[in-house]
């Protein structure tokens, strides 16, 4: 998890079409802060730690479980229509493509050992808000580029996976992306550029660097490609210890533990 929240800190000044377009820019600044995809990740990671067997028992658990962390951190930036389901009394999913859905899936590629089953969760853990198409598509791929990465596949066999799974374009480059790119939340357009991000990257801060650089939601897409070089790179510890240093510490304890149930 600490790529997607890496991603998300350190995009996190850059959202609304503020990046500044290059990859030369201050990683990590007192500006960079949480936002509520890192809140999100961890609330999926809280609910699938120790998940039952049975899908509707998880699918209760990722709702009490978002509700909570997204109770807590109120104002963490979410969306009108999450918080409506935040704040309603019978929370039923609401029919979102939203990207969203996509970067809180480090936990699912992580704590299952094969693509179906991941795909499934990632699914499923959409489907509790995001229940579009295009928004439970995003999760799959986010999670499934994330399991491959994280399994040893190379990046040509992810690029040929995705694509012919999810009809996704990965053929343009950033520097086809960069020029006309801007700030939308759906899922088609941010999972995609997020994707391509990776696939550009020639090691894990690379990839953020490239994420930043596209500009759009850059939080989230940033987030998700982070989340994606994670299973592919792994971390550098020092990146870790900044995660460590600006979360809050009820937000690192599931981080934490996560960890010590991966590895």
């Amino acid at each position: 998890m600490f790529g997607a929240i890496l991603g998300d800190m350190i995009g996190s000044p850059y959202e609304f079409d503020r990046s500044p377009k290059v990859k030369d820019f201050p990683l990590l600044t007192d500006a960079c802060y949480y936002t509520d995809d890192s809140v999100m990740t961890v609330a999926v990671a809280d609910a699938f730690l120790d998940a039952p067997e049975d899908e509707e028992r998880i699918r209760q658990r990722l709702v009490e479980s978002i509700r909570k962390w997204g109770r807590l951190y109120h104002d963490a930036g979410y969306g009108v229509y999450f918080c409506n389901w935040l704040a309603s009394d019978d929370p039923r999913p609401y029919g979102s493509y939203g990207n969203g859905s996509a970067m809180r899936m480090s936990a699912v590629a992580w704590l299952y050992e094969d693509l179906e089953t991941v795909r499934r969760m990632a699914a499923l853990s959409a489907a509790v808000t995001h229940n579009h198409p295009e928004g439970i598509k995003g999760a799959e791929a986010t999670a499934s580029a994330i399991f491959l990465g994280r399994t040893g596949h190379s990046k040509a066999y992810i690029k040929e996976y995705i694509e012919r799974e999810f009809d996704y374009d990965l053929s343009r480059t950033c520097d086809q992306i960069r020029p006309t790119y801007h700030h939308v939340e759906s899922c088609q357009e941010t999972v995609p550029e997020a994707i391509i991000a990776f696939l550009e990257g020639e090691d894990f801060e690379d990839v953020i660097r490239n994420a930043v650089s596209l500009g759009g939601d850059c939080d989230t897409l940033t987030c998700i490609a982070g989340s994606i070089a994670e299973g592919f790179y792994g971390v550098p510890e020092e990146l870790k210890d900044e995660v460590r240093a600006r979360l809050p510490q009820d937000l690192l304890e599931v981080v934490e533990q996560f960890e010590l149930t991966v590895f």
